[in-house]
């Protein structure tokens, strides 16, 4: 499952500390994050299931950031 988050994360260091964050309390998870797209992409694929939007929001929220799920569909790019 991958799931992707709008964030207002905005350089490579606060990137790198969330990412390992992530890693630490989600081992099963693969992060990472496009800071070239205009909505600063956090992209999670989890191997063993669901990603755990909420807590994944928690965590940005907890170091400062703002994260939302971007919907699925490609009606947002139209």
């Amino acid at each position: 499952m991958v799931e992707v988050f709008k964030t207002d994360v905005k350089d490579q260091r606060q990137a790198k500390r969330l990412i390992d964050q992530i890693h630490e309390l989600f081992s099963d998870y693969t992060a990472n994050f496009d800071l070239e797209d205009c909505d600063k992409i956090l992209r999670i694929k989890s191997a063993s299931g669901n990603v755990e939007t909420c807590f994944v929001i928690t965590i940005l929220r907890d170091f400062g950031f703002h994260a939302e799920v971007l919907p699925d569909d490609d009606l947002a790019c139209a």
